[in-house]
């Protein structure tokens, strides 16, 4: 079996892990990127388009399919969801529709296709000027909300309590996004909606991270999670538990709010990464990426409750109807965080070797490396890495977890 994944643009190397465990299933595994480096995988199953025009890109893929056949294509990219689309759609391989693409990227699309669908959703503007977002304040009231309409892991995503905190951070958000990662590495030459800054009204109960499975008319929770964190002005997305402690009757709730917001988007066959946040004792979507979700949140749903993300990616990428049930944990208790330090240019990153060789220690990723710049709210939201550990219970896990992180320390260049 022969797949072919693609970065519009490369993403350090944060993917390779994945692309790793797509092999393990005995794929073989073709990488193209459009901009990158040039010794990123193995040279007889890599290619470097040089661009992020999206024609080059598809022009490249088309030559490569020609000569290798690849039974799929796929991405574990966000920025790259948009690209796998058009380009399983030029080969004539599985794939969603590109429309339903740009709305699983575009976040002010993905509002407006959940609201025709009878979705719930924040109530939502999008504002193209400080003077807009006031007008957004003035009509939501505060607390607030305001995020760029193309975004991925919370960079730039702000909670606001007043109109003057709403000012600042409209200027921060605006400037932050002109050369941000995940909106600048986008394919070039496709239309991906409006581009700028949404104000939404904010939600006020706790959020779960959930990977989903939609297969024709069937939606699948395979794994729920329970975000944890403690909120400030900014969303690190930093603390997880599962197995999620939703009662039955609140997770039929979010299992209907997802499908509805999969049919809503036009995603009918595909992995997805969703989030649901409540709303005075009712589930509210925040998004469904089509992709599975980032961290650790694969080796989550394999522990906690028997689904396997990476694999449903192989099977969907093929055209085949994964192996997946509905949401039923094992009963194995984890904690999961992102290890947050302050800013700055890393020098090292330690890590002892008790952290390291524990077997309380599922999940141990460091994706800093010396001399990455560590930008943090407001200028960015860069992560030292990531730490997941089991448990009997989540208290258990929970304080496993924060003993081993406060002994992973950094170090950063004068």
């Amino acid at each position: 079996m022969k797949l072919l994944t693609i970065e519009t643009q490369q993403y350090l190397s944060y993917y390779i892990s994945r692309y790793q465990q797509v092999e393990a299933f005995g794929v073989d595994l073709y990488v193209l990127n459009g901009e990158g480096t040039h010794d990123f995988w193995p040279s007889e199953r890599y290619r470097l388009v040089g661009s992020k025009k999206i024609d080059d890109i598809v022009a490249q893929a088309r030559r490569w399919h020609a000569e290798e056949q690849f039974d799929g294509v796929i991405t574990f990219s966000e920025s790259a969801v948009v690209t796998v689309a058009v380009v399983a759609e030029a080969l004539g391989l599985p794939g969603i529709p590109v429309e339903a693409a740009v709305r699983s990227r575009n976040k002010y699309l993905m509002r407006r296709a959940y609201e025709e669908g009878g979705v719930p959703v924040p109530r939502y503007r999008l504002v193209e000027s400080v003077g807009e977002a006031l007008a957004g304040g003035a009509e939501f009231g505060y607390p607030l909300i305001i995020k760029p309409t193309m975004g991925a892991g919370s960079h730039f995503v702000f909670r606001v309590d007043d109109a003057r905190a709403l000012e600042r951070r409209y200027v921060q958000a605006v400037a932050g996004i002109q050369d941000m990662f995940w909106a600048t590495s986008e394919a070039d030459g496709i239309d991906l909606g409006p581009q700028g800054l949404l104000v939404e009204s904010f939600l006020d109960g706790r959020e779960y991270l959930i990977e989903a499975l939609a297969w024709d008319d069937e939606l699948y929770l395979g794994s729920v999670v329970d975000r944890i964190t403690v909120e400030g002005g900014t969303f690190d997305d930093d603390v997880h538990h599962a197995p999620t402690s939703l009662p039955a009757e609140d997770l039929a709730k979010v299992h209907r709010v997802v499908a509805a917001a999969a049919r809503a988007q036009g995603l009918h066959r595909s992995v997805m990464h969703a989030e649901v946040r409540f709303h005075q004792g009712e589930p509210h979507l925040l998004e469904i990426a089509a992709r599975v979700g980032g961290g650790g949140l694969d080796q989550i749903a394999r522990l906690t409750a028997e689904y396997d993300p990476i694999r449903a990616v192989v099977d969907v990428g093929r055209g085949v109807r994964p192996v997946v049930r509905h949401y039923r944990p094992t009963g194995t208790h984890i904690a999961a965080m992102c290890l947050i330090s302050d800013a700055g240019v890393v020098e090292q990153v330690h890590v002892p070797p008790e952290v390291s060789t524990s077997d309380k220690v599922f999940l141990l990723k460091i994706t800093a490396r010396p001399g990455d710049l560590i930008r943090r709210p407001p200028d960015g939201n860069t992560i030292l890495g990531f730490l997941g550990t089991t448990g009997r219970s989540e208290a258990e896990a929970r304080s496993t977890m924060n003993e081993f992180a406060s002994k992973i320390t950094v170090r950063f260049t004068r």
